[in-house]
């Protein structure tokens, strides 16, 4: 049972044998350095790097529906580009613009 799975995905159109399955799976690594820089302060973060990170994870999210053979990879992948670009966004912007309304509420 689990020979037949192995061989399935071994000749899958966009298995690891093609590059469909290699770009992807390469590509985690912008993912994976996103979560990492979780614990960078947000005053270090880029909006021009998190837009594209969550737009391209978006963008292609959607192209990775759309193609045949279906790439569950690159859209597992692209799905966690965006999630991680809009967290990333969303502490830059609570850093940027709330921070600055509750220290001056506080000093008041």
């Amino acid at each position: 049972m689990a020979t037949s799975k192995l061989q399935a995905l071994w000749n899958h159109p966009a298995g690891p044998k093609t590059i469909h399955f290699w770009a992807p799976t390469f590509k985690w690594g912008i993912s994976i350095a996103n979560i990492a820089d979780f614990a960078k302060p947000p005053e270090k973060l880029s909006y021009p790097q998190q837009f594209a990170v969550t737009a391209t994870g978006i963008i292609w999210s959607r192209y990775s529906m759309v193609i045949t053979p279906k790439n569950w990879n690159l859209f597992s992948v692209n799905l966690a580009m965006a999630g991680t670009g809009l967290y990333q966004l969303s502490r830059k912007i609570r850093h940027d613009y709330f921070n600055e309304e509750e220290t001056a509420a506080l000093k008041e």
